[in-house]
């Protein structure tokens, strides 16, 4: 089975800045035989300050991300934090994401079930895989009829992740679908002096490994200058070099 691909800015930040990122997609789709699902977050309901750049909000963000779906063809994946947005989101975008943080918030795995989208829902820092089950359950038993997990990392507090792969194989035995989110995963929380800071050097390890203990997709979050992104810039992977990885991956 082909992997699945995710990828896009940690937000929306601008038109230009979407529209930089769906061209270079489109050509990786094209070029390789994928479907890369593009994602953005309209809201940053999470960051670490309350100063943080947080995009441009639910109706803004969603007309937007509808635009690159009418530009581009490009299937669309946005994270939503309250039961409310499932709605609206569920009219634009293919996937919806529920934050690591909010995976066990039951009504918003309900109203995300409900839209009859594809469910990702990330498992929480404070997780095992094998408890991911229960968030499953929840959507599965609300109607969803696809739903997939994501792997991020679990924190321990004092601005750190540590990643235990073998959650992968413990969440395949739940669902077929397990991504491996390889961003998010080597953050290191509010390690910024008020935002979170990491490492994106390790991004590619990060997909390896998990390719080595039977991730089926990838999550990645890119930027064409990673250090000029208003959220989450020190773990995004710098556009050009998503292609080198995705090949690397589909050998």
């Amino acid at each position: 089975m082909q992997p699945i691909f995710i990828a896009g800015p940690c937000v929306i930040e601008s038109a230009d800045l979407l529209n930089i990122v769906a061209e270079e997609l489109v050509r990786l789709n094209h070029k390789y035989g994928i479907d890369i699902i593009f994602k953005a977050s309209f809201d940053k309901a999470n960051r670490t300050s309350i100063l943080s750049f947080r995009g441009p909000g639910l109706e803004k963000g969603l007309k937007m991300l509808a635009d690159i779906k009418a530009k581009y063809g490009l299937k669309i994946l946005t994270d939503i934090h309250e039961s409310y947005q499932a709605k609206a989101a569920g009219e634009v975008c293919d996937v919806l994401q529920i934050p690591a943080f909010l995976c066990r918030q039951t009504d918003l795995l309900i109203a995300a079930a409900k839209t009859g989208k594809i469910v990702n829902i990330k498992k929480a820092q404070f997780l095992s895989g094998a408890d991911m089950l229960y968030p499953v359950e929840k959507a599965l038993q609300s109607g969803a009829k696809e739903v997939w997990l994501t792997e991020r990392g679990n924190t321990f507090g004092y601005n750190n992740l540590v990643v235990d792969f073998r959650n992968i194989p413990d969440m395949k035995e739940i669902v077929p679908m397990v991504i491996m989110d390889c961003t998010h995963s080597v953050q290191r929380p509010g390690a910024g002096k008020g935002k979170t800071s990491g490492d994106r050097k390790f991004v590619p390890s990060m997909a390896l490994a998990a390719k080595a203990f039977g991730a089926t997709g990838y999550f990645f979050e890119v930027h064409p200058n990673p250090d000029k992104g208003l959220s989450d810039g020190p773990n995004m992977l710098e556009l050009d070099k998503l292609e080198n990885l995705i090949g690397q991956l589909l050998k």
